[in-house]
């Protein structure tokens, strides 16, 4: 069986610390056995890992999020690229055709889904492993996971199966009920429904022969072309609703999806991340703040405080999750976690003159570098703030340290790796109406060293 993890989301739920480029998967606000800061992909890859389901498991992501997926769990997991987000429905079909392609997968092997970022035990881990057991014995076409509810929750879906046997390993689903009110969802409790964590399980040859019947590529280069095209729409509403033969298979242990600061706050071990301080009196207050300035809190409960580049949130925990349809600020991400570092946005303006001024701090960790690169129209300024590194502009080298001031004009190429970690203040600027075009010649330290320098 294959395993492929989906991670997508558009960054508004757990706003403002996430964004367009760092969806809620890639916040550190966990801890792991050890007292580290990992964020859910981490943990979830970890528990895969330890499980012994990392060699046959895959990474579905958007093109947008390869650099902090390499970031934060290395250069050697899989990863099936989607040219754009497009919800779960073509992300599976894309991962589909990609191991049918390129693994060699027959069209008999069972390929399991599972969200990239619940919170769950080990043993969960044991449960999406015999899915193949009971997709084979049942004769189903789809088997899922059903989670115990412990509450009646109006933000999850329920599954809907025939009167539970506690003998069965399986029941056979019968409907599916999508978000209902707080007051059905304790009748569908009393009906033994489950909640519908987004696990299932099929034969490749399920979705390869439903891309043929929608006259679409089973190639995966062809349909990552059509990408564009293929409708927007979860795999829930395009297939599993439609679908007559599924089964589901129960689960009571934990399991959480930590999509809102309500429900992310309760599994974070200490209320405080960041600079600040919460008076004594506060009861169930969480701070986030991820930038220098101290934040305090005094007498408030029940809130969450969350600072980041990109804006601050104080809400009840209660309303957190109405936050998505709140923010609709239209501004770039103010930060963003790379392959090779990090950068910070400090500051953006645009001028009566038509100039445009982008002052950013860029952080490359040791041994990693930059592109070798040109900004079409735009002029930079860097300043070396901390750490060394090697710089190379027009193929002239040089060391570079703290108190260096560096002057790229525009179509200058220029690239530099780290050789201790390395911070840069980088102000651009060019002129508002000239759309600035980046033009990348190597990526790799290797081809600049061997290529790019005057000898």
């Amino acid at each position: 069986m294959k395993l492929v993890l989906l991670s997508g989301g558009s960054g508004k739920r757990l706003w403002p610390l996430s964004n367009d480029s760092r969806s809620k998967q890639f916040l550190k606000v966990l801890e792991d056995q050890d007292q580290r800061m990992v964020s859910m992909v981490q943990r979830v890859w970890g528990q895969i890992n330890a499980c012994g389901f990392s060699q046959s498991s895959y990474i579905a992501t958007s093109k947008s999020q390869t650099e902090i997926m390499r970031s934060q769990i290395g250069m050697d997991v899989p990863l099936i690229i989607e040219p754009e987000r497009r919800d779960t429905f073509p992300a599976i079909a894309l991962a589909a055709t990609y191991l049918y392609t390129y693994m060699a997968i027959g069209l008999d092997e069972v390929m399991a889904i599972l969200p990239v970022d619940p919170y769950v035990e080990n043993r969960f881990f044991d449960r999406v492993n015999s899915l193949e057991e009971v997709l084979l014995e049942s004769e189903a076409n789809i088997a899922l996971i059903g989670v115990k509810p412990t509450y009646p929750s109006s933000k999850y879906g329920y599954i809907i199966s025939n009167k539970h046997n506690d003998t069965a390993a399986y029941r056979k689903v019968q409907r599916f009920q999508e978000k209902p009110t707080e007051a059905y969802a304790e009748e569908l409790i009393r009906l033994d429904a489950l909640w519908n964590c987004g696990v299932f399980a099929f034969k490749i040859g399920y979705i390869i022969q439903m891309l043929e019947e929608k006259g679409l590529p089973i190639q995966y280069e062809e349909l990552a072309k059509q990408y564009h095209t293929l409708p927007e729409i979860s795999f829930d509403y395009e297939v599993l609703e439609k679908e007559d033969n599924i089964v589901v298979v129960p689960y009571d242990g934990y399991w959480k999806d930590l999509g809102t600061w309500n429900t992310l706050t309760e599994e974070m071990k200490n209320p405080q991340i960041g600079k600040g301080a919460i008076s004594e009196d506060c009861v169930n207050t969480h701070l986030i703040n991820e930038i220098d300035i101290p934040v305090s809190i005094l007498g408030l409960s029940n809130i969450v405080v969350a600072v980041s580049p990109d804006g601050i949130l104080v809400t009840d925990k209660s309303a957190s999750p109405r936050i998505k349809d709140f923010i609709s600020y239209n501004q770039r991400p103010m930060f963003e976690e790379r392959q090779w570092g990090w950068v910070r946005i400090l500051d953006d303006q645009q001028y009566d003159d038509g100039r445009t001024v982008l002052t950013k701090r860029v952080g490359v960790k040791e041994g990693k570098n930059l592109s070798y690169l040109l900004n079409s129209d735009r002029d930079e300024v860097w300043t070396i703030v901390n750490g060394e590194g090697e710089f190379i502009q027009n193929g002239n080298y040089m060391m570079v340290k703290p108190g260096n001031v560096l002057h790229i004009p525009m179509k200058t190429m220029h690239g530099v790796r780290a050789v201790t970690d390395l911070e840069v203040i980088i102000v651009q600027s060019g002129l508002q109406n000239d759309t600035n075009r980046i033009v990348e010649l190597y990526s790799t330290w290797d081809e600049v060293a061997h290529y790019c320098v005057k000898i």
